[in-house]
């Protein structure tokens, strides 16, 4: 896996093979970074279900101010730091170990709010409805603020609370929500 564009573009990436991760394609990377564009520069991102990093990293390629990165897998975050460390981005990111509910659960009590949420959870982990809810319900979002989901073609409600589906795509089997504030 490489970054695919700014400031790291062509650096190599670790953790493709990682058993339970499930690494976004560089074309769905691509054109999701292209619908994301205008939100990213001096962001604040959390990459809920980051396996190897690669949305958080490629975020902070382009200009993200910080990332969390979160997984609950302690392999996948020996193999995170590692891709930190040496893509040298160690001041722009946190790698916390965690399941997205204790961690969303304490950026609301720490009233720490997020410009873009990635949501990439393994494809059999049906979470995706229960973190829209509780990213609405604990106000996470900061104005203009984006949660894109990652999916295998999930059909999902076009408002959950107060965020509303603001774009969508489909590449084969694969598709990406972005949803807003509304």
């Amino acid at each position: 896996m490489k970054v695919i564009s700014g400031t790291l573009k062509g650096r190599n990436i670790e953790g493709y093979n990682i058993d339970g991760t499930r690494p976004t394609m560089d074309r769905v990377k691509e054109s999701l970074f292209a619908m994301i564009q205008d939100n990213i520069k001096d962001s604040i991102v959390l990459d809920l279900f980051a396996g190897s990093g690669q949305l958080g990293i490629e975020a902070i390629s382009n200009g993200a101010k910080l990332c969390y990165f979160i997984d609950h897998n302690n392999e996948v975050i020996k193999v995170l730091n590692r891709n930190i460390t040496n893509l040298n981005i160690k001041d722009k990111s946190k790698v916390i170990l965690s399941d997205w509910k204790k961690f969303l659960n304490e950026s609301s009590e720490k009233n720490i709010k997020f410009d873009l949420i990635f949501v990439d959870p393994p494809y059999d982990y049906d979470v995706y409805e229960k973190i829209l809810e509780k990213v609405s319900t604990l106000n996470l979002l900061n104005d203009n603020g984006l949660i894109i989901l990652e999916h295998h073609n999930l059909k999902f409600k076009d408002k959950y609370n107060n965020l509303i589906l603001y774009k969508e795509k489909k590449y084969g089997n694969k598709s990406v929500n972005i949803y807003k504030l509304n």
